[in-house]
């Protein structure tokens, strides 16, 4: 799959079935030693469940559970505080 195919997929919480958003310009964070894909980089715009670094929310990879024709299952792992 290329990146540019995960543009316009809906993300779909599994636990909530909610949706939460279209995935737009995704960015992508990759292990330099490794070379593989810690985590989606998303501008967002509302968004629940991430922690927000600055404009963007930070989707860890081991949080992405189906990446689907057109959506993208995420289990999201709520911290309790």
């Amino acid at each position: 799959m290329r990146l540019s195919e995960l543009s316009g997929k809906e993300l779909v919480d599994l636990k909530k079935a909610e949706r939460l958003g279209i995935l737009g310009q995704t960015d992508l964070e990759i292990d330099e030693t490794t070379g593989h894909i810690k985590a989606f980089i998303i501008p967002s715009v509302k968004w629940f469940g991430f922690r927000k670094q600055g404009n963007e929310v930070r989707v860890p990879w081991h949080h992405i559970k189906k990446i689907g024709t057109d959506m993208i299952i995420i289990d999201i792992h709520e911290d309790h505080h």
